[in-house]
């Protein structure tokens, strides 16, 4: 067992440490401030060519894994972008898996090449108001047409949406009452947002505002039977190769930003004196600190796992949601005593803490709660009676 990474691993990290450099604190808080989707960030990740890290090198990816694009989802965060960087261009990296094992080679020639060049962007729209992540039941209808079908429904918590011009979408295309499994008969769709179908409207939100989130009101959108990926009524399954590189990606984003958040705490702490010592001599400030270390250090560890099962085509459900549930409790904590470490100070914005304790609390929410993380390793790994 190795736990080091490989040259390639390191430049990795390094290399999308420079990219992010000239986007420092100043201007991620900016963005927090005044919002307005960081197209230049996400400019410059698509010009050095990291959105295609995890995908096919003959559509102009890298042909690399989940755990590499781990491992720039966490060094964008931890270079002080936090979830702002990340989900910029989160769906772009992992968004796509689908198509990449599902799709067709002429959907996966004609669908993967401008995303990873940033000429498109996409979102995921899944999530819907009354279903939440019972995504079984979800309402929004695909009826078959003579030349594709014809979708009309509602998402929720879509995020980006906004900016994007592509959109993969999940639907029912056979009513939930004649079908043998809940998991049958939904579909998957990479297709237009055709915005003369699909009403946007924008959710104000507590953290990560340079990141719109949205409700989507589709009505009588047309999508064409080539933008259908996969087979008909078997989009649950293709979904799984999103869902769970996005629980692990989401877990990466949230240990770079705790420990972007320790990193603060701990030189504040070296530098703030009070009673004519500096307050980081204290125990009661050290070890604190001391502890979130620790809990983030053990947190990557299973999230370099999760990772690595996906790339190794192995189960790796209990891990993702396991890896997702310990960073996105590790990442929160460390925010949270990042901005009790700086006392009064961690209130005021010019310190930042603040900010990335405001978007820690997404990831105890997303893209799965605690609870239902729990429930889920309850049933599937111990063997306890289904919950919910």
């Amino acid at each position: 067992m190795n736990f080091a990474w490989t040259p390639e691993q390191e430049a990795i990290r390094e290399g999308i440490l420079q990219v992010c450099k000239p986007f420092d604190a100043a201007y991620w808080l900016d963005r927090d401030r005044n919002g307005g989707f960081p197209l230049d960030f996400h400019k410059a990740i698509a010009d050095a060519g990291w959105l295609g890290v995890c995908m096919p090198e003959a559509y102009g990816g890298s042909g690399l894994g989940i755990q590499e694009a781990a491992i720039m989802v966490q060094a964008i965060s931890e270079s002080g972008a936090g979830m702002s960087g990340v989900s910029a261009i989160h769906m772009n990296i992992f968004g796509l898996n689908p198509v990449v094992v599902f799709g067709t080679e002429e959907q996966k020639r004609r669908i993967l090449p401008p995303l990873i060049a940033g000429r498109e962007k996409a979102c995921f729209a899944v999530t819907e108001p009354n279903t939440g992540l019972n995504t079984t039941q979800l309402k929004t209808f695909a009826k078959k047409t003579a030349n594709g079908y014809l979708v009309n429904g509602r998402k929720v918590w879509i995020s980006t949406a906004q900016v994007t011009e592509k959109m993969l979408l999940l639907a029912r295309t056979t009513p939930l009452e004649d079908v043998k499994s809940p998991t049958d008969g939904l579909s998957l769709f990479y297709t237009n947002l055709d915005r003369r179908y699909v009403d946007v409207k924008e959710i104000e939100k507590l953290g990560r505002k340079a990141v719109d989130s949205n409700e989507l009101f589709i009505d009588n959108l047309p999508i064409p039977q080539e933008d259908l990926i996969g087979e008909e009524g078997k989009g649950f399954r293709a979904i799984l190769h999103s869902i769970n590189p996005e629980r692990a990606l989401a877990a990466a984003g949230a240990i770079g930003l705790g420990r972007v958040a320790l990193k603060r705490a701990a030189e504040y702490a070296g530098e703030r004196i009070v009673f004519d010592r500096p307050i980081g001599k204290n125990q009661g400030v050290q070890h604190p600190l001391a502890k979130c270390w620790m809990e983030l250090e053990a947190a990557n560890l299973m999230v370099m796992k999760a990772a690595w099962l996906y790339d190794q085509g192995l189960p790796c459900g209990a891990e993702s949601n396991a890896a997702k549930y310990l960073a996105g409790e590790a990442g929160f904590r460390a925010c949270e005593n990042a901005v009790l470490t700086h006392g009064g100070f961690g209130y005021a914005k010019e310190y930042h803490v603040e900010r990335y304790f405001r978007e820690a609390m997404l990831l105890r929410i997303a893209p799965i709660s605690i609870q239902l993380i729990m429930s889920y390793i309850a049933e599937k790994v111990l063997g306890l009676p289904k919950s919910y």
